[in-house]
């Protein structure tokens, strides 16, 4: 079993930035793929960013690219998201997600099989 814990969410002004961190407690850790995927009120849960297993290759959201960047530190079971440029609309809980070992890296979260409790950000404009 993988928990994942978030940090780093809370309000901050449009035009701000805020770190997300994501603590991961099993040593499978450094195998997956890991994702970051945000819900705002009323709307489905979706993609943002993700890394694979060896931090080689990432992805992001057409609404993100540019202002986000996703990194791991393997040696401290750890998945970051650096956000700048934030906007309003960049306002959801953002929840950190991570694969089983060796798996694809993909957008749907379906394919995320451990999920962390999610952190609050919140883009005053």
């Amino acid at each position: 079993q993988v928990q994942l814990v978030e940090s780093g969410g809370g309000l901050v002004q449009a035009g701000g930035s805020l770190r997300l961190s994501c603590a991961a407690s099993a040593r499978t850790f450094s195998s997956s793929t890991m994702g970051w995927f945000r819900q705002a009120p009323g709307k489905e849960r979706e993609f943002v960013s993700a890394i694979t297993w060896s931090g080689g290759s990432t992805y992001y959201a057409d609404s993100v690219k540019g202002r986000f960047t996703i990194s791991r530190d393997n040696a401290k079971n750890t998945v970051y998201l650096q956000m700048n440029s934030l906007k309003p609309e960049d306002t959801a809980v953002y929840y950190c997600a991570a694969t089983g070992p060796y798996t694809a890296v993909g957008v749907t979260s379906a394919l995320y099989k451990y999920w962390g409790q999610g952190t609050q950000v919140t883009v005053s404009s």
